[in-house]
């Protein structure tokens, strides 16, 4: 049986297209059965709608800082549709502790930048100030804390020196749109096991090839 998920989305859901097209897949042990977003503008419903994937809308701003009231309308649309897992594709709302403990484990993020380094706003321009020369995304578990929990894949791409934060964005973004469905198809055939603080993989022992920044000789 495939997993049941449900993507949250809060803008133009460039993830969430990555993740239903991977879903495709016969071989793919997880089905996009709703997208929800918080917002009736999103842009990414009529691309979920175009995918024939099922929407939702719950507004969160009738619901002002009352995160619970507004959990308690998505936990029954979550319930609706038979959801198991949960992913956070450019979801714009904070959870409540309870809500993130119910679902620790089965709800996942993905941020752009290498965790722990540069969470929050503007984690491209966060790297470009600190001179780093190998930033990327992480797609990591979700917990009370914002872009933290246990990482579950990250993918790295060189900084060049001409970046800027829209060109660093568009390079990293392609990396997301390869591991966010990788870290789905990981979860959802249950090959992450979760040890306290850290996420391992079982059968990861391929070949690890090193990203050196800048390239020497």
């Amino acid at each position: 049986m495939k997993r049941r998920v449900a993507i949250l989305i809060s803008g133009r859901g460039s993830n969430m297209a990555a993740l239903i097209e991977a879903a495709r897949a016969s071989d793919f042990p997880a089905e996009i059965a709703v997208v929800i977003s918080n917002r009736t503008d999103a842009a990414g419903l009529e691309k979920a709608r175009a995918s024939g994937i099922s929407t939702a809308v719950i507004e969160s701003k009738p619901f002002g800082k009352d995160r619970a009231a507004f959990e308690q309308a998505l936990e029954a649309t979550l319930s609706d549709h038979g959801i198991e897992v949960i992913c956070l594709a450019g979801f714009m709302r904070l959870f409540t502790a309870e809500f993130v403990q119910r679902w620790y484990g089965r709800m996942l993020n993905i941020h752009p930048s290498l965790l722990p380094s540069f969470p929050g706003l503007d984690p491209h321009g966060q790297a470009l100030r600190a001179g780093v020369k190998i930033s990327g995304a992480t797609v990591h578990f979700v917990i009370p804390e914002t872009d933290a929990g246990p990482i579950v894949m990250q993918g790295a791409v060189a900084v060049r020196d001409d970046d800027t934060a829209e060109t660093l964005s568009a390079r990293i973004l392609d990396v997301e749109h390869r591991i966010y469905p990788e870290a789905l198809r990981l979860l959802a055939s249950g090959r992450l096991a979760l040890e306290g603080e850290r996420c391992s993989t079982a059968g990861s022992g391929g070949r690890i090839e090193a990203l050196i920044s800048p390239a020497t000789g």
